[in-house]
């Protein structure tokens, strides 16, 4: 009887040992930056298959019980958690318990449609494309931010913004708006109104010309371009607006076919600016508006060697010359392939 007491001892020694390694041992071996995404709404069943299927527990029964006696259970906090290498079941527990999630970084740089926006929110956070899409597309919804469906993509500054996962599509676009507002300050404000532009305006312009060109030091001489047109009351003819009214981003020429679609965004049908922005300029791009030199340009076209410069000229006897040699070194460029 000695002998199977002491037994008994033995292995409930081990077994808490085994316990206590389990609970509060290096268990949990994960690779660097993992992180592991509890759904808003989820119970603690479907918690465990994720840290299953995670492989972050080396053994649940353990971390039921823990789970159990810390009221885990009942207090389910969704959203993205970082998992740290060597951690034990106890930190795991401790870290879902506190509610501390990692934040996401949404970084935005150019974006051409709502289409795109819908799908970069859908992939970073805890939303359905399509929902977001359809609040995108409907004015009530967009209201309260000051846009309709057309110009909903201006309050957003390209820069780079921190969120919890599982934020709603109102605090998203509520954070943008109000970060779209500080970026247009007093003196961004005040230059914009010397062009004579509201901030849609330049911000509809800088999304042109950031379709037009890469090259910083034509941005400013393309703005004088538009700028000139729109008070001479011309059309301002932008290519860019062709593809954005096709939504064929990848059209190399524009034909005289193309030019015939009907759509608002057509700025060789319509005189002024479109409705609203067709792509999400940078910031670099709305300063070379706002900052636009005074010029006499009315045109311009791609430098013949193709270095992503432009000639700008002042007349269209000019501007005809430039075009020409263009689409003689196109037309031989295209020969050769």
């Amino acid at each position: 009887m000695k002998k199977a007491i002491k037994l008994l001892l033995v292995i409930g020694g081990l077994t808490g040992l085994a316990g206590g390694w389990y609970i509060f041992g290096p268990t949990v071996h994960v690779a660097p930056k993992k992180f592991i995404y509890i759904p808003t709404g989820s119970q603690y069943p479907e918690v465990k298959k994720i840290l299953i299927r995670e492989q972050i527990l080396p053994h649940y029964f353990f971390f039921d019980v823990l789970a159990e006696l810390t009221h885990y259970k009942r207090n389910i906090k969704p959203g993205k958690y970082k998992i740290e290498n060597n951690s034990s079941l106890f930190q795991v527990l401790k870290l879902l318990h506190s509610g501390k999630q990692a934040p996401v970084r949404l970084v935005i740089t150019k974006l051409r449609t709502k289409e795109d926006l819908a799908t970069k929110l859908a992939d970073n956070f805890e939303l359905d494309a399509a929902a977001v899409l359809k609040f995108l597309q409907n004015n009530d919804s967009l209201r309260k931010f000051g846009v309709d469906s057309n110009t909903v993509m201006s309050i957003i500054i390209p820069n780079s913004y921190l969120f919890w996962w599982n934020a709603s599509l109102d605090k998203i676009l509520t954070k943008l708006s109000i970060q779209q507002q500080y970026f247009w300050d007093g003196d961004r404000f005040k230059k914009a109104a010397l062009q004579g532009l509201t901030p849609l305006q330049a911000y509809t312009m800088a999304s042109i010309i950031e379709e037009e060109s890469n090259m910083k030091s034509d941005k400013g001489k393309i703005a004088s371009v538009y700028l000139n047109r729109m008070r001479k009351g011309m059309k301002l003819e932008a290519d860019p607006t062709i593809k954005y009214a096709l939504r064929n981003f990848e059209l190399k020429r524009i034909l005289h076919g193309h030019l015939a679609y009907p759509s608002a965004y057509n700025t060789y049908q319509h005189t002024g600016l479109p409705p609203g922005p067709i792509c999400t300029p940078s910031i670099e791009t709305i300063e070379a508006v706002l900052n636009a030199p005074a010029t006499h340009y009315l045109f311009f076209v791609a430098k013949p060697d193709f270095s992503g410069y432009s000639n700008f000229a002042d007349t269209y006897e000019q501007h005809l010359q430039y075009a020409k040699a263009y689409q003689q070194a196109l037309d031989q460029l295209m020969l050769t392939k």
